[in-house]
């Protein structure tokens, strides 16, 4: 963890005021582009994504507001550079409510930034929104309700079982993704979707903000989920599909700093979803996989084998399209498939017996709880790492056990019958419930 209150503290001095200017949009050959435009002092950022153009898509739907809207939700990964203690919108309205929102949205989508930059601040203190108040024009048209869902792809296990479930339930489903790499259109490729069936955004980074990181100017974890998620809203409303199905489980919920509200995964908790559902009520936007645990997860994903090649979960080695095999994120997503997956399968899908690899050991401690904190990843719960090897343990390694596992403890391990159930919790319908049901009631050893 580093110490940079004095840092923080000094910045927003020399830069008060953070201006979100003015918002863009317009409909090009390849595409619907936007761009934004932010100042701190002398400092101009203009982030900018494009909408790739598909005939399913109508560009001429009324986004206004949305576009606005995805610019103040991309504006926090450049405040958070210098930190200005206040926000002035200068392109928009807002009510009170909706300021609410977003100071929320800011304050607890950036506690790890707080957290591992050593900043003291309170939630009174950190930001004031200043904007014109509200007069209605922030209202959304209501998109109307079909029985089709958007599937945003990241490459992952999540997505593939959320794809995989309404796709085999004879659900209409169209797969979305963020900036193509690899993983998500080979995922998306192995359910029958070539890239030009896909609804694809593509989003830049201003490159000053690179430059001001590399001269040390503050940096850190931002909600990049809560950015996704008003980006699926515009999506929803271009292409007509009202129900946006994102794959965050109920595990997104847990803290990743024990006894502190501090959460990586605060942007897929159900608290950010419910205050989102709340902000956006025009289009259906929910996780399909809410009500599921890891360890269900991960048992529903063994079954698809098609994807065990292709699919990645790894942020190093996302750039390469690689397991990188020395981070916290490979080791969860080796030790929560291995349960379900015989270890000589796994090794090749990861590259190596990852449960051999004793420089991992700080990594397994604080996946299994033995640490301070969790890793500072999108990774299940403690006790969900631990019943994933206990179970391995039991049905692979009763005589001969990997070097991680040599002194490790067995666990309880959920029954056969609480692994089978839901939890009761998510924005389901009962039909999507059902199908979870009918998917979770194999047994899983």
């Amino acid at each position: 963890m580093n110490n940079n209150n004095e840092k923080y503290q000094s910045l927003r001095r020399q830069y008060p005021v953070f201006e979100y200017a003015a918002y863009h949009y317009r409909e090009e050959a390849d595409g619907l582009h936007l761009w934004f435009d932010f100042r701190i002092g002398d400092i101009e950022f203009h982030p900018s994504a494009v909408i790739e153009r598909r005939p399913f898509l109508n560009f001429d739907a009324d986004i206004d507001t949305i576009v606005f809207n995805i610019g103040m939700v991309e504006l926090v990964s450049y405040w958070k550079c210098a930190c200005p203690p206040v926000v002035k919108v200068l392109c928009g309205r807002l009510s009170a409510e909706q300021i609410a929102f977003w100071r929320k949205l800011y304050w607890h989508g950036l506690g790890e930034f707080f957290y591992t930059n050593g900043i003291a601040e309170t939630l009174e203190a950190f930001m004031q929104v200043h904007c014109k108040p509200d007069d209605q024009s922030n209202a959304f048209q209501v998109i109307q309700n079909t029985d089709k869902y958007l599937v945003p792809i990241g490459g992952g296990k999540d997505s593939v079982v959320t794809l995989e479930l309404l796709r085999r339930a004879g659900k209409s489903v169209r797969p979305l993704i963020m900036n193509p790499r690899g993983a998500t259109v080979e995922c998306a490729s192995k359910a029958g979707f070539p890239i030009s069936e896909v609804l694809v955004i593509r989003r830049t980074i201003d490159p000053t903000l690179l430059d001001l990181n590399a001269k040390g100017y503050l940096n850190g974890h931002t909600p990049f989920s809560a950015m996704l998620a008003f980006y699926t809203h515009l999506a929803s409303v271009l292409s007509g599909i009202p129900n946006v199905a994102l794959s965050n489980e109920s595990s997104a919920n847990e803290s990743t700093v024990l006894g502190t509200s501090v959460n990586h995964q605060y942007s897929k908790s159900l608290e950010f979803e419910d205050d989102f559902r709340a902000y956006c009520p025009s289009f259906n936007y929910f996780s399909f996989l809410r009500p599921l645990t890891e360890l269900q997860i991960a048992m529903l994903f063994s079954r698809f084998t098609a994807y065990h090649d292709v699919f990645r979960s790894c942020n190093v080695g996302s750039k390469q399209d690689i397991w990188c095999g020395h981070c916290a994120k490979c080791l969860f997503a080796y030790i929560i498939l291995s349960p379900f997956i015989e270890p000589a399968r796994l090794n090749a899908i990861f590259g190596k017996s990852m449960l051999d690899d004793t420089t991992l050991e700080h990594e397994f401690l604080q996946l299994t709880g033995k640490a301070e904190t969790k890793p500072f990843e999108c990774v299940g719960t403690v006790s969900e790492v631990n019943a994933a090897l206990s179970m391995a343990i039991q049905r692979w390694y009763s005589t001969s056990r990997p070097a991680l596992l040599k002194d490790y403890l067995i666990q309880s391990i959920p029954s056969s019958a609480s692994i089978q159930s839901i939890l009761p919790m998510g924005n389901l319908t009962p039909d999507e419930r059902q199908i979870l049901q009918a998917a979770c009631t194999e047994k899983i050893n």
